[in-house]
């Protein structure tokens, strides 16, 4: 689908010096058009300045560095001097340079999200101007830029996977948890990242816990670092708060069935699973990955299941030719992948493209393995959960944390 605005001019600058069009025969002198200043910074309250065009010669903000720790087996204090590892870098530097440009959209998008989440608000209209704000400022052309999977929204026991369907009413309301969870990507590489907002103070051990787990897996990453250990460190760091609710104190728990994941262009999970407990895979990580780190915490049991009306879709990356008999599946099956690819989607994008009574079709798709339906996850009812998550890149002579910001 083509993005209105997109269009850029061709020939601005480009006329010949009134010389050349004499010469040339050309009866009248061609004017220059007027091109404004350069921006050199965005605007607030509302960003409307594209990433892009900050940073003209296509350099875009490092995230944060961290240095590898040495391993069991190996020495990784050698890497950030290496001049071996700083050429390996070097060949790379396009790829990184659009992980950095998508985690400075993301970082100025969730700054303006951050300012207008106001009770009373709906969420529809919260997740519709954020999306609407992530096109504008990545310029959103598929399949080069836009958004990498839909806007999770999920409410106080809805962990994840949550982002309301056309004609939702659902209100942002000052007693909720909302964990907000939306993606930005540049040709395919991804920057996966989540917070969580609320506005009554007394969820502060909680959203605390999840956030230093969150962090300490971020330190605890690394080359050759087994995806077991840092599970048991994360679950170490949560589980050491407590938070009082209602004249209750409640033991925050790792949510032991979510996990962080590798990422790969266009493939938001690439096969690593990063554990937020211990017990997990002795896999280790490895020098040029991409993961997300994200960690969730819980009053409640710290499992979920599967509960309430789907919304996230994804076209299976493995996916092979399946005959459809369905002309309403094809039909789609063509839209989902003229417009998405295998990144996910939510029923209001195919809303918003025009599609109609598409829900059998949909159902089809899934019946036959094309896509793969991502339900809400929730914990016990009454419960609260947060989340925190940041993609962090294995460059050869550190780690980067790509989606960092001011803010968290």
């Amino acid at each position: 689908m083509q993005e209105e605005g997109l269009t850029e001019g061709g020939g601005a600058g480009e006329a010949k010096p009134a010389g050349e069009a004499g010469e040339a025969g050309e009866g009248k002198k061609k004017k220059k058009e007027k091109k404004g200043p350069t921006p050199t910074e965005q605007t607030w309250p509302e960003p409307t300045v594209p990433i892009m065009d900050l940073f003209p010669a296509g350099k875009f903000p490092v995230g944060e560095e961290q240095d590898y720790k040495d391993v069991a087996g190996g020495l990784n204090a050698y890497r950030s001097t290496a001049a071996e590892m700083k050429e390996k870098e070097r060949l790379e530097s396009d790829s990184y340079e659009e992980a950095r440009e998508a985690a400075e959209v993301h970082r100025t998008a969730r700054k303006y999200l951050q300012s207008i989440a106001k009770p009373g608000m709906l969420m529809i209209d919260l997740c519709e101007a954020l999306e609407n704000k992530v096109r504008e400022l990545i310029k959103a052309d598929y399949p080069h830029r836009g958004i990498a999977f839909p806007t999770g929204c999920s409410i106080n026991h809805v962990a994840a996977h949550w982002t309301p369907n056309g004609g939702d009413k659902t209100v942002l309301q000052y007693d909720d948890v909302v964990k907000f969870d939306f993606g930005t990507h540049i040709n395919g590489r991804i920057i996966d990242c989540a917070f969580t907002h609320y506005m009554n103070p007394r969820y502060d051990p909680l959203v605390d816990a999840v956030r230093e787990a969150t962090n300490t897996g971020i330190k605890e990453a690394g080359i050759d670092v087994r995806l077991c250990d840092i599970g048991e460190a994360i679950q170490e760091v949560m589980e050491s708060y407590e938070v009082e609710l209602d004249g209750k104190t409640y033991q925050v728990k790792a949510i032991r069935n979510l996990n962080g994941h590798s990422i790969a262009p266009y493939q938001i999970h690439a096969g690593k699973s990063v554990p937020i407990v211990k017990g997990g895979e002795g896999t280790k990580m490895e020098e040029g990955e991409y993961f997300a780190i994200e960690t969730f915490g819980s009053t409640g049991k710290g499992i979920v299941h599967e509960d309430l009306e789907c919304s996230h879709y994804m076209k299976n990356f493995d996916a092979g030719h399946v005959p459809l008999r369905m002309a309403k599946a094809k039909e789609l099956l063509g839209v989902i992948e003229r417009n998405f690819g295998t990144l996910a989607f939510c029923r209001r994008y195919l809303d918003r493209l025009g599609c109609k009574q598409y829900l059998l079709g949909l159902k089809n798709l899934c019946d036959v393995g094309l896509l793969q339906p991502y339900p809400p996850l929730v914990d016990v009812k009454g419960c609260y959960t947060a989340q925190y998550e940041h993609t962090i890149l294995l460059r050869p002579t550190r780690k980067e944390v790509l989606s960092r910001g001011d803010d968290y």
